[in-house]
């Protein structure tokens, strides 16, 4: 079989502070240009893949021996990546797939939130959980016990993008770097109480209204505010080595943003509009010596599929043939 997932944009945490009895809440969108992967029986467990995606392999592999007697003998070949801990959801995205996957050749019926907890995801955050699940833009509810629930999805406008930036600088934190910061952050409740009326009655009423210019203000102020819970660990609201972009970005996006730790920085656009502010990007990060990928960030309004590889085959053969 064949497993494509979506990649996911981290837009923030609401609040650390827990002061109503749930931590955190999450927000996310998902985008296109995630993992594919292929998946199959095989006489003995054999993966194709880099390193770290390699190790959340075997790991998923392992758990779901454990807890489902699924053995080991398949085939893993990851044929597209997303790049790891960069802020754009790969552990997570990476994990599913391989569970569910597993789950499927082995007629498992599992819900995705049982295989997440399993597998340690949804501890902090379940955007992850539901842009793989659902596509599109998604609210959690923020963590009590086992994983966050989903109290909010929606259609995220066609046409609608990110003008995405991947700097050349250091990775953002891994799972085992952010655990003691997440474990000791309490945040302040005020700060979560502003993000809370931002998105009620700001973020969510102006994406119903497809109004990109109120939704794109009130992103990059939701951003700055989740910057604040986590400041003292990132040297700022947003990380020092991608401010000059972020400057860029709030003077040519209608909003802007830095995907969970980064380094992965966004501005919200009209898809029309990404050549020339490609350009134009291209030409900033030259004059200041940055260097950086730009990609478009497309938004995904499914969830991960799943094709069997002789469907996989006949759509492809038809594709060529029509093309």
């Amino acid at each position: 079989m064949i497993i494509k997932t979506p990649r996911r944009l981290h837009l923030g945490l609401i609040d650390p502070s827990g002061s109503l009895g749930r931590r955190f809440g999450s927000l996310g969108v998902a985008l296109e240009e995630g993992y594919e992967i292929k998946l199959m029986p095989h006489e003995k467990l054999e993966i194709r893949a880099e390193r770290e995606d390699k190790e959340t392999i075997k790991f998923i592999i392992g758990r779901m021996n454990k807890h489902f007697s699924t053995g080991f003998n398949y085939l893993v070949e990851v044929r597209k990546a997303i790049p790891r801990h960069i802020g754009l959801g790969s552990t997570t995205q990476l994990s599913l797939a391989v569970g569910v996957g597993i789950a499927k050749l082995n007629n498992i019926n599992a819900e995705l939130e049982e295989l997440a907890e399993i597998f340690g995801r949804g501890k902090n955050s379940g955007a992850g959980i539901y842009t793989f699940k659902y596509g599109g833009f998604v609210i959690d509810g923020g963590v009590k016990e086992g994983i966050p629930p989903l109290i909010f999805r929606e259609e995220f406008p066609k046409n609608w993008a990110f003008l995405l930036v991947i700097p050349q600088v250091k990775r953002g934190f891994n799972e085992e770097e952010e655990k003691p910061i997440m474990a000791s952050i309490r945040g302040k409740s005020e700060i979560a109480k502003e993000i809370s009326h931002r998105i009620l009655l700001g973020l969510l009423p102006s994406l119903k209204e497809r109004d990109i210019k109120t939704f794109g203000k009130h992103l990059s102020e939701i951003q700055r505010l989740v910057g604040k819970h986590f400041e003292d660990y990132q040297g700022g609201e947003f990380r020092e080595d991608v401010k000059l972009i972020m400057e860029f970005l709030r003077e040519n996006t209608y909003g802007y943003g830095q995907s969970s730790w980064g380094p992965t920085v966004y501005g919200l656009i009209q898809k029309n509009e990404y050549s020339m502010l490609k350009a134009k990007l291209h030409d900033f990060l030259k004059d200041y010596g940055l260097k950086a990928e730009i990609e478009l960030g497309i938004p995904r309004n499914k969830g991960a599929e799943i094709v069997m590889e002789n469907a996989y085959l006949l759509r492809l053969i038809n594709s060529v043939a029509k093309g």
